[in-house]
């Protein structure tokens, strides 16, 4: 699990891992806009995000409901979605 659990740590980690299973080039998670729109601005489509939220829910030990998806447009949401999720296990 990722060490930092705080807003910024997650934002930061979900950039992260957005960024190497998509393979993005010429962005670091630094440089990440978290407000960026993944679907509209990068251009993620379901097969994308079905593989990234399989990759956050084995690092984060966390259930993402299908259903949930379509609310996961940006790394900012996707960081609070993660945290409450975190927050409901203990």
């Amino acid at each position: 699990m990722p060490e930092s659990k705080d807003i910024r740590g997650i934002e930061r980690h979900v950039a992260e891992i957005i960024i190497g299973e998509l393979k993005l080039e010429d962005v670091t998670p630094d440089t990440f806009n978290p407000g960026m729109d993944l679907v509209d601005e990068l251009g993620i489509d379901s097969m994308d995000l079905a593989t990234i939220a399989l990759v956050l829910q084995d690092e984060y030990k966390i259930v993402i409901d299908e259903d949930d998806y379509p609310k996961l447009k940006t790394v900012r949401l996707i960081a609070e979605y993660i945290e409450e999720k975190l927050a409901a296990k203990q």
